[in-house]
């Protein structure tokens, strides 16, 4: 039998007296009220709680040093992937020392071919100043060195010179004694020096002073350092929020600009370089989102991962100058641990493009959409809350404030059993509550602030679903939710607005007469039915065939629409209301039309459960309420989605007051004595009868044969 629910079983009750606090203040630890630093990271560690196998992958993923062993992180967008991954990346970073610094320098003998160093952490930057002070002195000097090789004919002074600034280098930074490749450039810039005042002549072929050929920055900044990556503590942590072909991979910067500038001291590193030794997180989004570079990114990070090297491109340059200079590069090792987040829906369709891609991400990190609703992660939640009032340091909340915000993400997710973990949903109604609280002026937040912020949020987006709550009062949209009718039922739809969701009724109606078509669908029909419904309607027609077609074919032609829909139906949660409005007019027994129905159903007459049952409820409510509560009005739902009912106190209410009724069904036979106030053997008895005289109608109708 179909059963009616009471006021308690349409929602979950959370008791506040779980929790070992008043206010969330209490979960603060003493002395960390104003560290929001500390706060951000503890708020982190309890959604860590809420994600402890995301929690497990991560950790064994980062901490595989070897090459190969990148990550993926996969979940919908607001469940912490991450916030929680650089927090992880952060915590993994500070086990490893800073990885060496990366500097490109003038190669003397290799027609000036970037040469590219990996110093010690810090060195790269002393280099830099030693040799800009180095060229500075250089530059004072050079006119009397110039001087003394003239009056003199000989570079003793110059050699004399160049030994004692680079001596002073190597006395500054020891280990440059260490380093061969740094040995052998100081070497051969002293050479490139005294080659190029040995070959100065002190006036050119017009008299004039060949002085100011040297005082440039052409001549100088061939003995500077270009530092690329510097480090300071700890291996490197980088987002890159917008990745880029140059963001990513680096680049050279315009000539235009810096014309006198040598080629290798316009180079710019990119965040892979920047993460050479530790790790970089992108989304996977941001890069297919670039329709004109996107392919060629996931191109490059393919070679890249292949190879593990990687070369600075002037990818923004047309000019063949540009070109035949990046050719000249060496390839830089770089070893990366590379933190890719994508939704599941977006990876395994790419997955099929690429799979070599992706078989460079072996630790996939699953980031769940909901957890089980336990104490452990009550708790974790509530200690959530009170630190994010700390870091933006907002009023507390109520401990009966909390149960409300659990209650909240219970209904995000429609389940009793289950908590949403949309922490970015939890965030914004953490502080619109807040906000709530604030505008009364109290000192804490309590459930009234709570159920006001849901509240001004669900006004805020109820225009769409308030205009059409108006065209059905009005009249303009036919739905009749008094009295009886044959053939005829409410259905509820479920509309999703991306940034609201509401629901709504529809008239759907049946008419049924001889015929051998069997069930026709008019939306199908005009092609503005979806697949899944189209499904369900065939479905439909299989328990139909099964039940009434058992000796003899059936004889009908039936004929179903959703009336006054101009926009197209899809889903298969209209099944069991097309099936009931079928049978109603096949029976002509009439329907309670102050009840509105949903549900799915199998071939065996089994009800199945539905998506978006709340919003359906409380928009077929609104409309009741509207129109005039009678104690009549209510909805018939599957049997199977109790356990996802978290309505409105609004609604709660009326049911505890007789204004309003939810009932569920489990199977067909169940629906249809709600709705009729008929059993199925009396129901099986008119259709039959009907189905009998359909066929002979038919039978007389059809032509006589003649032998």
């Amino acid at each position: 039998m179909s059963q009616i629910l009471t006021a308690e079983q349409l929602t979950l009750h959370i008791s506040a007296a779980q929790f070992a606090f008043a206010d969330t203040s209490e979960l603060i630890h003493l002395g960390d009220e104003t560290n929001t630093q500390n706060a951000t990271k503890t708020a982190q560690d309890q959604a860590w709680i809420a994600q402890s196998e995301a929690k497990k992958s991560a950790e064994f993923g980062l901490n595989i040093q070897q090459p190969g062993f990148n990550l993926l992180a996969l979940g919908e967008a607001g469940t912490g992937r991450t916030t929680l991954m650089m927090s992880a990346m952060t915590e993994a970073a500070e086990k490893y020392a800073a990885p060496q610094d990366l500097v490109a320098l003038f190669q003397f003998d290799s027609n000036g071919k970037p040469l590219f160093l990996k110093l010690s952490a810090g060195v790269a930057t002393q280099l830099r100043l030693a040799l800009d002070q180095f060229v500075r002195n250089l530059a004072k000097e050079l006119s009397n060195l110039l001087e003394a090789k003239v009056k003199e004919n000989t570079l003793t002074p110059v050699h004399t010179f160049l030994d004692a600034q680079i001596a002073t280098i190597k006395n500054n930074i020891p280990t440059i004694a260490e380093n061969q490749s740094l040995l052998k450039y100081f070497s051969l810039l002293q050479q490139d020096i005294s080659d190029y005042l040995e070959a100065w002549q002190p006036t050119g072929a017009d008299g004039e002073s060949n002085l100011d050929a040297l005082l440039s920055e052409s001549f100088f900044g061939r003995y500077r350092a270009n530092v690329l990556v510097e480090h300071a503590a700890g291996a490197p942590v980088i987002y890159d929020n917008d990745p880029s072909l140059q963001s990513l991979f680096g680049g050279v910067e315009s000539a235009a600009d810096s014309s006198t500038t040598p080629d290798f001291i316009r180079l710019r590193a990119g965040n892979l370089l920047r993460a050479d030794g530790g790790t970089l997180l992108i989304h996977l989004r941001d890069i297919l989102a670039d329709e004109q570079n996107g392919q060629q990114i996931l191109e490059k990070l393919h070679r890249f991962l292949r190879n593990g090297t990687l070369q600075i491109e002037d990818l923004t340059s047309s000019s063949n100058q540009g070109s035949s200079f990046v050719s000249a590069q060496a390839p830089i090792p770089v070893s990366v641990k590379l933190v890719v987040v994508a939704t599941r829906e977006v990876y395994y369709e790419l997955l099929d493009e690429k799979p070599d891609f992706f078989s460079y991400f072996p630790i996939k990190i699953e980031f769940a959409e909901k957890v089980k609703a336990n104490s452990e992660n009550y708790a974790a939640y509530a200690a959530f809350i009170a630190q994010k009032c700390r870091q933006f340091n907002s009023l507390h909340f109520s401990a009966e404030a909390v149960t409300s915000l659990l209650q909240a993400m219970h209904r995000h997710e429609e389940d009793q059993l289950r908590l949403s973990t949309q922490f970015a949903v939890l965030e914004k109604l953490i502080l619109e509550s807040a906000a709530a609280a604030e505008l009364r002026g109290a000192k804490l937040v309590a459930i009234q602030d709570v159920k006001a912020a849901i509240y001004r949020k669900y006004t805020r987006h109820s225009y769409i679903e308030a205009h059409m709550r108006d065209s059905i009062v009005d009249n303009e949209l036919m739905i009749t939710v008094q009295g009886e009718a044959i053939g005829q039922i409410n259905g509820l739809t479920h509309i999703d607005l991306a940034d609201a969701s509401f629901g709504s009724p529809v008239r759907i109606t049946a008419n049924t007469y001889p015929g051998n078509r069997g069930v026709v669908t008019i939306d199908r029909e005009v092609q503005m039915s979806g697949p899944t419904h189209d499904k369900g309607v065939m479905i439909l027609q299989s328990w139909l065939q099964q039940k009434y077609a058992c000796l003899n074919p059936l004889s009908l032609t039936a004929s179903l629409v959703f009336e006054q829909e101009y926009n197209g139906v899809d889903g298969d949660s209209a099944s069991c209301a097309e099936l009931f409005a079928l049978l109603s007019s096949l029976a002509k027994l009439p329907i309670k039309q102050g009840i509105a129905v949903t549900g799915a159903l199998n071939q065996h007459g089994e009800v199945l459960p539905v998506g978006g049952l709340n919003e359906k409820i409380e928009g077929y409510f609104r409309v009741c309420k509207e129109i005039g509560l009678d104690g009549k009005q209510g909805v018939l739902i599957p049997a199977r989605n109790i356990r996802h009912l978290m309505l409105s106190d609004e609604v709660i209410h009326a049911v505890k007051v007789g204004q309003f009724s939810v009932a569920t069904m489990a199977t067909v036979e169940e629906g249809v004595a709600y709705l009729t106030g008929q059993s199925m053997e009396n129901l099986n008895q008119l259709i039959e009868a009907k189905l009998r005289e359909f066929k002979e109608i038919l039978e007389t109708n059809l032509p006589k044969k003649t032998f």
